[in-house]
C-alpha cells in the first residue's frame, strides 16, 4: 500500500478520489445554473434598502436621541436668557448680588 500522496481506502485498498469525489458513482438528474459574475446586479435594491433601512434604525434610536437632546437645550436656554437678564439693566437694579456673581463667573465669596 505504498507511501504515495494518494488517498487510499485502508479497508479496501482502492484510490478514493479528491475531496468531492470520495470514489462515489457519479450522480445523474442534478442540474446546475450559473450566471457569469459579470451579468449579476450585485447593488439591485441597494438604494430601495438603504433608505428604510436607515429609517428603521433611526425610528429604533428616536427616544434614545431626542429627549436628552431637547432636554439639554431647554437648560442651555434657560441659562442663557437668565444670564442676559442678570447682565441687562432691568436685572442689575433687581437682584445685584446675581449679576455680580453673572459677571464675576461664580458664586465665590470673600
Amino acid at each position: 500500500m505504498g507511501g504515495g500522496s494518494e488517498p487510499l481506502d485502508t479497508k479496501h485498498g482502492k484510490y478514493l478520489g479528491g475531496w468531492g469525489n470520495l470514489g462515489s458513482q457519479t450522480q445523474k438528474g442534478i442540474i446546475t445554473y450559473a450566471l457569469s459574475a459579470n451579468r449579476q446586479r450585485p447593488l439591485a435594491g441597494a438604494a430601495h434598502a438603504a433608505i428604510f433601512n436607515t429609517y428603521r434604525r433611526c425610528k429604533a434610536q428616536f427616544l434614545y436621541v431626542v429627549p436628552p437632546i431637547a432636554f439639554a437645550y431647554l437648560i442651555l436656554n434657560w441659562a442663557t436668557e437668565k444670564n442676559e437678564f442678570y447682565n441687562s439693566k432691568k436685572g442689575r437694579t433687581i437682584a445685584p448680588e446675581a449679576s455680580d456673581e453673572a459677571t464675576q463667573g461664580g458664586s465665590v465669596r470673600g
